[in-house]
């Protein structure tokens, strides 16, 4: 072992000795110390013992004992480990570091860079890759990550499982103290989303998320909690939810986002009875819009209502993709047929999941585009159309197949197309979307209209039965919506309030849009003494700035245009 962390001053009163006098019979010899642990040691007078020249301790050193004390206490010794972290540190060396774009990934730049060796930023390195990555705590001490780092990094010592798991616990102390003294300091208002779910071991489990904007304006996400719960009931769900705001010190709620199972109806009114004990400024309006119904849940309950007409079809096309995915050598016939009716591959298959629409809308699409390939696999593979004839749970399997069931896959992915890109924006969580509801709703709205007034009984059948439910959660006037939404895109600068008034004026006649129009504005005066309107003496002017405000448009973004082009495009994807 060889000790090169740095020259260390020795003081007068130590004595280095490099060899030691030994009696052998009446002579006298000297020995020279040829070992290189000596190096950090000096000998004391006597020769008994040595003293260490970083902590000045000294010890047990004769020769004949041999130097293996005098290497532990080097491994332990604390001051020999402070200066050579020191030492690490001040050697640097170049490195070339990628540039990242806003979401962490690489935005394809680069540059040279110099940097020291820092135990401390290893060890947090190493803990946030544990969370990142979802590596059990074990991970430190298996065989191949030990082997790995003596290689690539010697100088760092693998910290064990426990420390690990310490480690990370501190770490979520730190980040969850920090994210408090934010929400503490800024007192901003907080909207929060929840869902709840069942495992299959029949765990209940909830999660809170909270969305907020800091001084810079840029939207934040952060996971509150995540635990165990006892059962799915609106009071048991609002419980949660007022320990995990009080345990966090949240003051100002917002809004409160969740699906449209009725406990919720339950948990809102608990969290608002709870909240109204708080101080006078804790909810908007006296919580009256704090019920925010989940726009991605609500289009994933219409759309499942319009596959049940084509239920079979869709059935006989997920049972054909399962048969290619089924085994390896299945799938290989499969490729064989895609070159020999040279079809453009673009991906493997993909097997849906039943509950989820938008999984069933990707199977169908890129099945859709494999049809050819299919036909050629039932004439070239006997076993294909025998596997359909084999039961599955008690029952012959659906399929395989037939022209129709591929012409109703056609329609329904130029159907699903728009429900499922609105899906896509309905479910950001990194940019704000309350603002894109009215927009997005309208274009679900009128390609139901376009549906329902189609020729084709197909579409016309699963448009009737779209739009009822898009009237039980959305209302015909839409009284069921939150009109916190409805404000979001008057605040807009792009569409303000004479964008939302187009829109109700080609459904309803003109007292309804009257009535909608005061309600909005009514709602906005409300806002505005809710932020504190009252004091300011221009808050008149404010108010009439927001209603007589609302022709201007960014020239960029014309709404009108946006949706009569819609519209045109709804009309001639089902004609």
């Amino acid at each position: 072992m060889v000790d090169n962390v740095g020259e260390v001053q020795i003081s007068d009163e130590v004595k280095q000795v490099s060899s030691e006098e030994v009696v052998s019979g009446s002579k006298k010899r000297k020995i020279e110390l040829r070992s290189l642990m000596w190096k950090p040691f000096s000998k004391l007078p006597g020769g008994l013992r040595a003293k260490c020249h970083y902590c000045r301790k000294s010890y047990a050193a004769h020769s004949n004992s041999g130097t293996s004390g005098l290497s532990t206490h080097l491994d332990r010794c604390k001051v020999r480990k402070k200066m050579k972290a020191e030492n690490d540190a001040k050697q640097q060396t170049l490195v070339c570091k990628k540039g990242k774009g806003p979401k962490g990934k690489d935005d394809g730049t680069a540059k040279v860079i110099h940097i020291g060796f820092n135990r401390e930023a290893c060890r947090m390195a190493l803990v946030k890759m544990i969370i990142k990555d979802e590596l059990p705590f074990r991970f430190v001490e298996a065989e191949g990550f030990l082997e790995f780092m003596e290689t690539c990094c010697p100088k760092f010592e693998v910290p064990s499982r426990r420390t690990i798991t310490r480690d990370i616990l501190e770490l979520y102390q730190n980040e969850k103290g920090l994210l408090k003294s934010i929400l503490s300091a800024n007192k901003q208002r907080v909207c929060i989303t929840t869902d709840t779910w069942t495992s299959i071991q029949m765990s209940n489990f909830m999660v809170v998320t909270a969305h907020f904007i800091d001084e810079e304006w840029v939207l934040h996400k952060r996971i509150l909690t995540f635990t165990p719960i006892s059962n799915h009931k609106g009071d048991g769900i609002g419980k949660l939810i007022e320990n995990c705001l009080i345990d966090w010190g949240i003051e100002k709620l917002f809004t409160i986002t969740v699906d449209n199972a009725s406990a919720n109806t339950l948990t809102i009114a608990y969290v608002k009875k709870k909240l109204a004990n708080w101080s006078g400024n804790s909810m908007v309006l006296n919580g009256l819009y704090m019920h925010v119904r989940c726009s991605a849940h609500i289009i994933n309950l219409i759309v499942q209502d319009g596959l049940s007409q084509v239920s079979q079809s869709i059935a006989s096309i997920r049972n054909a993709v399962k048969y290619v995915r089924s085994s390896p050598a299945r799938l290989q016939k499969f490729k064989t047929c895609v070159d020999r009716e040279k079809i453009s591959r673009g991906g493997l298959m993909v097997l849906d999941v039943p509950t989820r629409w938008n999984s069933t809308y990707l199977m169908l699409e890129k099945a859709v585009a494999f049809e050819k390939a299919f036909e050629r696999l039932k004439e070239d593979d006997g076993h294909y159309t025998n596997w359909f004839d084999e039961d599955e749970s008690e029952k012959r399997r659906v399929g395989p197949p037939i022209d129709k069931d591929w012409e109703n896959a056609k329609r329904l992915v130029k159907c699903l197309s728009i429900f499922y890109h609105v899906t896509l924006k309905f479910s950001s969580s990194l940019t704000v979307t309350s603002n894109n509801f009215l927009n997005e709703m309208w274009k679900v709205y009128i390609h139901l209209k376009s549906l329902v007034d189609s020729n084709d009984f197909l579409l016309n059948q699963m448009g009737y039965k779209m739009e009822e439910k898009f009237v039980k959660y959305w209302g015909h006037f839409f009284e069921k919506v939150n009109m916190l939404l409805i404000v979001a895109n008057v605040l807009d600068p792009r569409c303000k309030l004479d964008f939302v008034i187009w829109c109700f004026s080609s459904l309803y006649d003109i007292r309804k849009v009257d009535e909608l129009r005061a309600n909005i504005k009514e709602l906005l005066l409300k806002l505005l003494e809710s932020y504190g309107g009252e004091s300011n003496p221009n808050r008149g002017e404010r108010c009439r700035a927001v209603h007589d405000g609302a022709s201007s448009s960014i020239e960029s973004f014309d709404p009108f245009t946006q949706f009569k082009k819609m519209k045109e495009s709804s009309n001639d994807d089902i004609s």
